[in-house]
Parts: C-alpha cells; structure tokens; sequence
C-alpha cells in the first residue's frame, strides 16, 4: 500500500505578518497532483490541521475545499487533531464526512477504533491517535499517571490489544501528534511541556508497522518505521534549513517500509543573515538573498539610522531585525540587567538607550522626550484609578 504522510498544515497561519493563505492553497494544489501522480493509496494527516482553535473563515474554506477534492480524487484520508486545533470543533460532522472516504480522529476514546483499509495483500489498520493533552485523557485511557509518556502508552496499549485480535497479516499504521524523543524542534512548536518533561520515547510505539507523526516541522526519520513529515511550509526563520517534503510510504505485504521524500513547494527562500548593516547592505555574496524573506541581526555597535529601511532597499522582503551589538566580554553594557536594580524608569530607559548605542546615551532632547512619555503614563494611571 502506497501512503502519502503529511501534518501541521497550520491552515490561517501567517509569516511575521505576511499572509500564507495563497503559499497553504498551492500546497495543497500540489497534495492532490502528488496524490494523482503517485498513484497514493491513502492520505494520513497527523495533526495541526490548523493554526489555532478557532480558524479564520479563509483557513475554513480552504480546508473545505481541500476535503472535497481528496474525496473527489476517491483516495481514502485519514486525519487527526494537533494541539493547535480543537479536536472538537475539527471532529463535527466526522461521521457524514467519512462516507465522503475522509476519516477524522479527534476523539481519544476512540485511539483503538481503526480505518481499515485493504489492498491486494490485506487489510491495513489505521489507527489515529489525537494530540493528547495529559491533564484532559488520563481517565479517558486508563493512564496510570499524568504525562506524555504515560498517555500515549496507554493509549498505543489499546492499540496493540486491537491489533492482535484482527486477522493474522494486518499491517499496522499510527498516527499521532507528540514529540517523541530524538526529534529535532525549531521556534514554530507550541510548547507541550508537561512537568518539566515533553518528549516521550520512541519505543513507546514498538509493535506497530509504521507511525506517521506530526508536532516538530522539520522532515526527520527516528527510525525506519517512525517518522516526522514535518510542515509543508516554514513558519518561522529557524526553518530556514529546512528541506519542506512529504513522505511517500510503500508499506510491503509484510510490513516492510520504503520510503521516498516528495518536495513541497517554497513560495520564498528563507535566509538569515547577520553582520553590521554597511557589510550586508555592501557585500556581492549576498545578492542571492534579494529575493528571500530575510531576518537580519545587526551586530553594529552603535544602533544605525534607519536600519530597515536601507535593508528594504536591498532586500524588498526584511521581515525581521534583530540588533546584538558586538561587545568585548568585560564590557560592562554586556550585564545590563545588573544595572537596572535601584534605579527609577527613567534612568532605566536613558540605560537601555545607552545599551543599544554601544555607550552613547540620549541627548537632551531625547531626555525630555523620555521624560514627557513618562509622566503621560503616571497620569493615564491616575485618571483610571480616579474613574474606577
């Protein structure tokens, strides 16, 4: 069975404030063409449909349409819920919509019911393990304590116990949505740290043929037989190495893996570039970067006029700036948080002033200028204390 694994589509998700709806459309313009082309035999969907619980209409037609044209190419789907999405507004209306052939698992109850599928060799069982939030599922599984570890293996516990009263020769798939042990993250993760502990060991998922997972957005194998797809775009910079793919799976008639990376996409290259600004805006090697969405940290000591406006000038798509001044170790604006004990805000803020100059403090007029804002916000403190 040929299985296209793909997750954390993010649906409304922007780029520092640029919209991705046209970037989440053409990929999944390009999900279908994979799906055609490849001749897929099923689609899993491991979680992070969307970006937040509740979506934008846009992320919501975008996804209904999404869904009509999977079920038209009548090529089974398969789908669970991430931590981003509400499992229970994403579950509505799962029952209809499986006889369309697209089967949504946002029910943790439910972790050990599976989609059966079949080919010329025999069944396939699909088992869909939602984002499972420790706190909510623990009584739902039976978990003998809270934890990611603990709920997900009482939950692939069921799953195990399913399989083995199916027919002899079912092969096995599991989706979840976890971050499992040796998985590398990046900044675009939500964190689901739970007592001070968020990953949970592969093993956890021993005894089953593959295991599509979804949570960190980079493409990565933990073993043959488990493994991220990762996001089909980067939503944040420290994606900027990223490889954006999909995983074709060819689960053979014993269960044997093979696997094949499928190239998503790239709406814009990502490049993060840092040095001080005369360098970046001066240097030829960079002029490969001119049409990349770019974050640049500045290492200039003094803070430069106008920084993003003469990056813009060069690079039309800067969408973040980052200043970490170069400073010798013994400099002591490098501790400048040792320096805030004792003193009121507006010695703090001419400090900090100070801090971003490499030493050159405000001048006169910006002194006033700090001073005026100040006394602004003591008196809109009084006033609403006064109107309370």
């Amino acid at each position: 069975m040929r299985i296209l694994h793909t997750s954390d589509w993010h649906l409304g998700r922007s780029f520092h404030r640029v919209s991705l709806l046209d970037a989440q459309a053409a990929y999944l313009d390009h999900l279908v063409a994979t799906v055609r082309e490849h001749e897929v035999d099923a689609v899993v969907v491991a979680g992070d449909v969307y970006d937040r619980a509740v979506p934008p209409l846009s992320a919501v037609e975008l996804f209904d349409a999404a869904l009509h044209r999977l079920a038209a190419v009548g090529v089974p789907t398969v789908m669970i819920s991430g931590n981003h999405d509400s499992a229970r507004r994403l579950g509505v209306g799962a029952g209809l919509i499986q006889r369309a052939g697209i089967h949504l698992r946002t029910d943790p109850a439910r972790c050990a019911d599976p989609v059966v599928l079949g080919d010329v060799h025999g069944d396939v069982a699909f088992y869909g393990l939602p984002y499972l939030e420790p706190a909510l599922v623990r009584d739902v599984l039976g978990a003998d304590r809270t934890g990611h570890e603990a709920v997900l293996a009482a939950a692939m516990d069921r799953v195990r116990a399913d399989l083995a009263n199916r027919r002899p020769g079912t092969r096995s798939v599991v989706l979840a949505h976890a971050f499992v042990a040796g998985g590398e993250p990046s900044d675009s993760e939500r964190d689901i740290t739970v007592g001070g502990v968020d990953a949970v060991p592969a093993g956890v998922f021993d005894g089953v043929d593959y295991v599509a997972l979804g949570h960190l957005h980079g493409c990565q194998s933990l073993t043959e037989r488990v493994r991220y797809s990762g996001s089909p775009l980067a939503y944040s910079f420290s994606e900027a190495g990223h490889r954006k793919t999909m995983w074709l799976i060819d689960l053979g008639v014993s269960g044997a893996v093979a696997a094949e990376r499928v190239d998503c996409p790239v709406p814009r290259p990502l490049a993060r570039l840092r040095g001080r600004l005369d360098g970046l805006l001066e240097d030829p090697a960079l002029e490969r970067h001119r049409g990349s969405w770019i974050e640049a940290t500045l290492t200039d000591p003094v803070r430069p006029a106008e920084p993003m406006a003469r990056l813009a000038e060069r690079f039309p798509h800067t969408l973040s700036l980052v200043f970490e001044p170069d400073r010798a170790p013994d400099d002591p604006l490098a501790s400048y948080a040792q320096r805030l004990k004792g003193r009121d805000d507006q010695q703090i803020a001419e400090d900090f002033v100070a801090h971003v100059r490499g030493g050159a403090g405000a001048d006169e007029q910006e002194r006033t200028v700090l001073r005026g804002a100040f006394d602004d916000v003591r008196v809109d403190d009084v006033v609403r204390e006064v109107n309370r």
